[in-house]
């Protein structure tokens, strides 16, 4: 039977309006006669992939809770409720919580390998109160609380069922068929594994991704969470918004000792919701309250935007998947920023005595840095009306310089903590303070209301069924070049695409 060697060499969508080509799947070979050949290219299908902001004809609105909270490198104790700190009697759709300081910041934790115990207890005692687990944690809390439990452990009793986990893509043309051969135009069908190392950057610090819950009866989801040394983050859903989230990346960089280790720096969350996009900035910046040190932070700041990198995961024609923080639709940065008040500890005091938190903010460092243009260049903050979150004694309500005689170690309270966003559609609705006396730190919250584009039912349909012409060009021996002509090539052109197929064939 005569046989012929059928190479595709490329599949590209040209533009008219961008002038650009774009390789979409890679090169096959495979050995198949004429007629199976020729009835093979006669079956293809091609979706033409309009940009989703073409489509997106609604827009949804979110409710985003979002906290820091210097925890002062003590580990949390099994009775320590959170649900204050979570507002969890005002439920929101999305919870991020970042944590500075989980750890202490010793030479073991920075320069060999960070404890991730701490961490697994703060993701049980979160899961905790978002989802009521209170008497499943008593039944197992020796393992979470007294032997040493790990990030993976924990993860295995938030993890959902098989066939609800995280897509690492879900554009509109990856879900409208999961299993359809003309995926290859869109995203490959991948999912973020617990124990998948390409789900995240690989910096050799301990962390996992995991998603969903065990049973119908809980309400969130672990959507993904990161350590790097002393930094944590970690962010929740709502389970009927799983299947909306993707595009899940991460990334740190450390900004400590010598500059790049994670004592300080910042761990970064990209993902989208529906077709809008995602960045959560949780980062701890250069101490001090020195004359000049805000200048450091502002360099931390500088370089945490020039050097966080997403990975590329996304190939679906037309898709704007952002790459760095700024080039998300809605960015949200929380942590320790440590700017501190330029006054004295004893002007700072006279002020906090009187209550004349304007006159404080007036010479609040971030404020400053801000308004001369040398940081967070059109970035926002809500007003703050709350006293400032740092440093109280232990285990009270007294600032710590109130009991320390000396100069050396005494600290100026200053508003340490806080959460600023950058984009439109984010309004923020509360910005306070919590109260807990757990560590030297009063942890910070804010509340947001986001808008997501949503594409609906009518345009998805839509886009997987457009059409599109193709053109074949054969480079091949005469007789089969002249079939294939006759047979498949058309001369039509859709109006924005043309697709150019390049086929070898020997016989």
């Amino acid at each position: 039977m005569e046989k012929i060697s059928y190479l595709l060499c490329f599949c590209s969508i040209f533009s008219s309006s961008a002038s650009e080509f774009k390789l979409m799947f890679p090169v096959k070979n495979k050995q198949w006669s004429l007629k199976e050949s020729t009835s093979r290219l006669g079956n293809l299908k091609f979706r033409s992939h309009q940009c989703p902001t073409e489509n997106v004809l609604d827009s949804q609105t979110l409710r985003v809770f979002v906290a820091t909270w210097n925890v002062g490198g003590k580990s949390p104790h099994s009775d320590l409720n959170l649900d204050n700190f979570l507002q969890v009697e005002d439920p929101s759709d999305i919870y991020v919580l970042g944590f500075q300081e989980i750890v202490p910041l010793n030479a073991g934790n920075v320069l060999v390998i960070e404890d991730n115990e701490p961490a697994a207890k703060w993701l049980a005692l979160i899961n905790q109160s978002l989802n009521k687990t209170s008497k499943d944690l008593k039944a197992n809390g020796g393992l979470l609380f007294f032997q040493k439990p790990s990030l993976k452990k924990v993860s295995k009793s938030f993890r959902t069922e098989k066939g609800r986990r995280l897509k690492i893509c879900n554009c509109p043309s990856d879900l409208e068929k999961k299993n359809s051969k003309d995926s290859c135009f869109g995203c490959q069908e991948s999912y973020i594994y617990e124990d998948d190392s390409s789900s995240e950057e690989d910096d050799g610090s301990s962390s996992f991704v995991m998603t969903g819950i065990t049973t119908n009866q809980l309400k969130y989801s672990l959507i993904a969470s990161k350590q790097m040394v002393g930094i944590f983050v970690t962010v929740w859903a709502k389970k009927e918004l799983v299947q909306h989230i993707g595009h899940l990346r991460l990334s740190c960089v450390g900004r400590g000792i010598l500059g790049y280790l994670g004592n300080k720096g910042c761990i970064s969350v990209s993902l989208s919701v529906h077709q809008t996009s995602f960045c959560f900035v949780c980062s701890h910046l250069a101490s001090g309250e020195k004359e000049g040190d805000e200048l450091r932070r502002n360099s931390d700041v500088i370089e945490i935007l020039k050097n966080t990198q997403f990975r590329k995961i996304c190939r679906a024609p037309c898709q704007r998947i952002p790459e760095k923080i700024i080039e998300h639709d809605r960015v949200i940065w929380l942590g320790d920023l440590n700017y501190r008040i330029a006054l004295s500890y004893s002007e700072t005091r006279k002020l906090l005595e009187n209550n004349d938190w304007d006159a404080l903010l007036e010479k609040d460092q971030l404020k400053i840095e801000r308004e001369a243009g040398r940081v967070f260049e059109g970035w926002k903050e809500g007003k703050i009306y709350f006293p400032p979150t740092y440093k109280y004694s232990n285990n009270s309500d007294a600032y710590a310089g109130d009991t320390v005689t000396s100069k050396k170690k005494r600290r100026t309270p200053a508003w340490c903590d806080r959460i600023l966003w950058h984009g439109n559609g984010i309004q923020q609705l509360s910005y306070i303070r919590g109260e807990s006396r757990f560590s030297d730190h009063r942890p910070v919250c804010a509340v947001f209301e986001v808008q997501v584009a949503v594409v609906d039912g009518k345009s998805k349909k839509e886009v997987s069924g457009s059409d599109i012409t193709i053109e074949i060009e054969g480079l091949l021996p005469p007789t089969p070049a002249r079939y294939l002509h006759n047979q498949y090539v058309s001369s039509c052109t859709n109006s924005s695409y043309t697709i150019y197929i390049v086929v070898f064939m020997t016989t």
